[in-house]
């Protein structure tokens, strides 16, 4: 549990970011039956300090739990959970709608200049944050995405990443290069960052796993630069909890061609 001392020292570094930079990270985490790991997630980005010239960004988190029957979220209510993790928004769906409804839940309550999607599965480490923001940061992009293939060659996967999920975001990426003709090497990963500005104007719809191709083609529509930087990754199997499927990477596919031909 933080101590008091712990808890107006982290305010007293907000305050002066946000005195400084203006800027403040809200990190949006849908959440369906994750009992196992969310509790070690939140460990995990409540233990990063993302630093900009010396001065600590803060960082909020707002969990969507989007209608868990597993009872994984129920430490996150009333004052034991408020306590414990004073940084945590949480919403709740009243019944399962899919993981773009749960970010876009979790847009509507953002607070910060910088957005970034975050899974409850522990595939995406959250040390990777500083990395993420840091060009948002300097000014030098609006939308940043991690990749997990940079660094590995055109044939290298990633670990842990089943040979049928390599073939599938592989097509997904070539598919979003051509159409759009900007690089992007990882069209389907979870971290997707931005400044927060632009959200608003790309008007989501998705519900499910459609939100990547979806937000995807919008910025890429708009003529918004798309800069990846390389990230950690260790995938999950079905037998872990791995929600996607094959019908989520055909619908990703033809999302995709829908927005490029009449967004």
């Amino acid at each position: 549990m933080i101590t008091t001392r712990e808890r107006d020292d982290d305010a007293a570094e907000r305050a002066t970011a946000e005195r400084r930079f203006g800027a403040r990270v809200s990190v949006i985490v849908p959440v369906y039956n994750e009992k196992n790991t969310l509790r070690d997630l939140l460990d995990r980005v409540r233990a990063q300090r993302i630093l900009w010239h010396g001065v600590t960004i803060p960082i909020e988190v707002i969990v969507v739990d989007d209608c868990s029957n597993d009872g994984g979220v129920d430490f996150l209510d009333g004052p034991i959970g408020q306590s414990l993790y004073p940084e945590v928004t949480l919403i709740r769906h009243p019944r399962n709608r899919g993981k773009g409804a749960a970010i876009r839940s979790g847009l509507a309550r953002v607070t910060g200049t910088i957005v970034i999607v975050q899974d409850a599965d522990l595939e995406y480490d959250p040390g990777d944050y500083a990395a993420l923001v840091a060009p948002i940061l300097a000014g030098q992009a609006r939308v940043v995405y991690g990749s997990r293939f940079l660094g590995l060659g055109s044939l290298g996967r990633p670990f842990g990443m089943h040979p049928t999920n390599w073939v599938a975001n592989k097509i997904l990426s070539w598919t979003a290069s051509i159409l759009f003709r900007r690089r992007v090497t990882d069209e389907a990963t979870c971290y997707k960052v931005f400044d927060a500005a632009i959200l608003p104007g790309l008007a989501l719809r998705s519900e499910r796993f459609e939100f990547c191709p979806e937000v995807t083609s919008k910025v890429l529509r708009r003529g918004i630069r798309i800069v990846e930087v390389p990230i950690a990754y260790r995938g999950r199997g079905g037998n872990e909890g791995k929600k996607i499927r094959w019908p989520d990477a055909f619908q990703a596919w033809f999302t995709l061609i829908r927005y490029w031909l009449r967004d």
